[in-house]
């Protein structure tokens, strides 16, 4: 249960700074954002501030932002239209009520006779009467369908309506957040860590480890070991690895006072394959801003950098499919790297961070770089590409997206529980 609250607070965190990058941009550029979502499916939790609704749903699979005219409009009034009328203090109409019309008894009920609701806003419509009349529409206005209230977006509040480079940027901010949110929770991670002192002193001792076992504790001072002078902490630690199973004296000095310990390395293989020793101690730390700050920065780029080489291995096939992790190969790892301490914790959520940002940005379909890709087509040849032919690549995409996470899924299923 640890582990799964682990897991949902991480991948909430990263979609939602995912999805709060669009929101952000999209509100400076004056789109209406009608609500913004973590999860997909029916709603678990909703709170309206101003004109965004803001809802956790029930499938934590990602999350999304509705903008205005990301898709068409759905409110159509056409001449016979029978409505109901709801106007402000200004005399402007303030709801427009599309059915359901017992529950607004205040309501004017007309005939729509012509109406636009998108540029001009305004509805000529005949009441009861046979009395004409034009009606100026609200630019915050709502239309009330089965029950659900809907604000109306005016052409200017629609994301269609904004310049170009307004809208790559709006689209960008949500994987850019990715990679600042990893940055951040990368500094986190090394100011709990801590800056390494380079000297030869013993900093944290894991328990029952071969150090633990001997005697040696936290704070002291080696000076030697089987008699070879040590200062830094590379020379202690450069005897250890060479010498595995093979029992060291160490000459300590604890509290003033000086004192030998015998410590047998256990062995390891390293990246190499090769046997080397280990006590399993820590170097000592010093609480250092600037430190974590560097810490952070050059992290994003070393994960940055390792990740597009990962992708680079899938596209050329020195990859194959079967190494890539879903929801439940992230939720295994998360595991692991929760047993393994916080700081581990954090640098696994930053690098899924940075995998979820990268992933974004790929010139796919139903991605982020999908639609980028289309909004710089649109900016190099000065006009959008048709919306139906767009709509298509997006959903054929979308099909083909879920295939994979199906696949992914079951490859995640094979490996850690078949």
């Amino acid at each position: 249960m640890d582990t799964v609250i682990k897991f949902i607070i991480i991948f909430g965190a990263l979609v939602f700074f995912h999805e709060l990058g669009h929101l952000m941009l999209a509100k400076r550029a004056g789109i209406l954002c009608r609500e913004f979502a973590i999860g997909f499916g029916p709603k678990l939790f909703s709170i309206r501030k101003k004109e965004t609704l803001y809802t956790i749903r029930l499938l934590p699979l990602g999350g999304y932002v509705l903008m205005a005219g990301e898709d068409p409009e759905k409110l159509e009034l056409k001449p016979g239209d029978r409505i109901g009328l709801l106007r402000n203090e200004k005399g402007e109409i303030d709801k427009i009520i599309m059915n359901g019309k017992e529950k607004f008894p205040d309501a004017k009920m007309v005939t729509v006779e012509e109406a636009d609701i998108e540029h001009s806003m305004f509805i000529r419509a005949y009441d009861d009467e046979d009395q004409v009349a034009t009606y100026p529409v609200s630019k915050t206005s709502f239309y009330v369908e089965n029950g659900r209230e809907v604000q109306i977006a005016p052409y200017d509040r629609q994301f269609a309506s904004k310049p170009v480079w307004d809208r790559i940027l709006t689209i960008f901010a949500g994987p850019a957040m990715n990679f600042i949110l990893a940055f951040f929770i990368l500094i986190a991670a090394g100011l709990i860590a801590g800056k390494p002192i380079d000297e030869a002193k013993i900093g944290k001792v894991v328990e029952e480890g071969p150090a633990a076992v001997a005697g040696l504790q936290k704070d002291d001072q080696v000076l030697a070991i089987n008699g070879q002078s040590v200062e830094k902490w590379e020379e202690m630690t450069k005897i250890i690895r060479e010498n595995p199973k093979e029992s060291l004296t160490f000459t300590i000095n604890r509290d003033g006072t000086e004192k030998d310990i015998t410590v047998t390395p256990d062995e390891r293989k390293n990246q190499d394959g090769e046997l080397e020793g280990v006590i399993q101690v820590y170097a000592p730390t010093e609480f250092s801003v600037s430190h974590a700050i560097k810490f952070g920065a050059v992290e994003t780029v070393q994960w940055t950098k390792l990740i597009f080489v990962a992708l680079g291995d899938l596209f050329t096939g020195k990859v194959g499919i079967d190494q890539l992790s879903g929801p439940v190969g992230i939720y295994s790892y998360t595991d692991q790297a929760a047993q393994l301490g916080t700081v581990i914790l954090l640098r696994w959520a930053a690098v899924l961070s940075i995998n979820l940002g990268i992933f974004n940005l790929l010139p796919l379909p139903a991605l982020d770089g999908g639609r980028l890709l289309f909004l710089f087509v649109e900016a190099l040849r000065g006009k959008p590409v048709d919306k139906n032919k767009e709509g298509l690549f997006h959903f054929i995409g979308f099909a083909l997206l879920f295939l994979l996470m199906i696949v992914v899924t079951w490859n995640d299923i094979q490996k850690f529980f078949l």
